[in-house]
């Protein structure tokens, strides 16, 4: 038998724009998405003699193929050449579920990239996005990380100067948001409000993190039920005055997190904020995952 053991890295949306709807019913977006070192843990085997088996530390996750993990591993081990004679999946989740962090696409993404390295595959960066393409749109992200910009669904991908060193706080608010109910929503009105995202890649070129927080914007924060848009403004408020440069919504949320120059202002924000919500996480900005394997 053989083992590895990989860790899923969540992602932040420091931008989000959704320019339209396509005809085969997706959105054309595009974002500035960057990698953060709150992480799932994930233990391959393989040799075990037995059918894709998965196991996870929460019992409501799907452990089959309806688990971005899985599918990851299917795909994977259905290409020719690849013997793995059993394999066995054990995922430990951290990540909040459904949050705006792509957390079953970090999933399926640490899947590829161990798979790659445990069966000597020797797949390229780009072969593991095109099998990640297949499984969902955000994990050819998730599969490179660091810092990008994602257009199309989110599968064309252009690397991006690194986000400036500092300390992130994210925050996940008690309450689910519906991701067809937010398109739906956007769909149907004029948007206002969109990202800078010129002004914010010419700050990720100059290396200046309070310009790159201070151009972040999500979309999806204009077209929440009034209720939810409150407490997503109340947390993004409790991040500036503890001292965070600029704080926003993740993907199509509820996670908000704010981004921190100074180490003793990021944990005084974690503290007051972890008072009232249990999944509160402080963590770093990470770079290019394929240069980290």
């Amino acid at each position: 038998m053989s083992v590895i053991e990989v860790k899923a890295y969540a992602k932040l949306n420091l931008s989000l724009d959704v320019l339209g709807k396509r005809p085969d019913g997706y959105h054309d977006m595009r974002m500035v998405m960057q990698t953060v070192g709150l992480t799932d843990q994930l233990r391959l085997e393989t040799g075990t003699d037995k059918p894709l088996r998965m196991e996870t530390n929460l019992g409501f996750l799907p452990a089959d193929e309806h688990n971005l993990a899985a599918a990851a591993a299917l795909r994977m081990c259905a290409a020719p050449g690849v013997e793995h004679g059993g394999l066995s999946i054990r995922l430990l989740k951290t990540i909040p579920v459904c949050p705006g962090l792509a957390g079953g696409g970090a999933d399926a993404a640490a899947v590829l990239r161990g798979l790659n390295q445990l069966l000597g595959l020797g797949l390229s960066g780009q072969r593991l996005a095109e099998i990640g393409a297949q499984v969902g749109s955000d994990v050819p992200y998730c599969v490179m990380g660091g810092t990008a910009l994602a257009e199309g669904r989110g599968e064309v991908l252009t690397p991006l100067p690194p986000l400036p060193p500092c300390h992130v706080v994210l925050c996940k608010p008690a309450f689910s948001v519906s991701t067809p109910e937010l398109f739906k929503a956007l769909d149907g009105c004029r948007i206002c409000r969109r990202p800078d995202t010129a002004g914010l890649l010419a700050a990720l070129e100059g290396g200046d993190l309070p310009e790159v927080a201070r151009r972040m914007y999500n979309v999806f924060e204009d077209v929440l039920p009034s209720r939810r848009a409150q407490e997503i403004d109340a947390i993004k408020n409790v991040l500036i005055q503890h001292g965070a440069l600029g704080a926003s919504m993740s993907g199509t949320g509820p996670t908000v997190f704010g981004l921190f120059a100074r180490r003793e202002e990021a944990e005084g924000a974690w503290k007051a904020l972890r008072e009232l919500y249990r999944e509160t996480f402080l963590a770093e900005a990470v770079g290019n995952l394929l240069e980290q394997v």
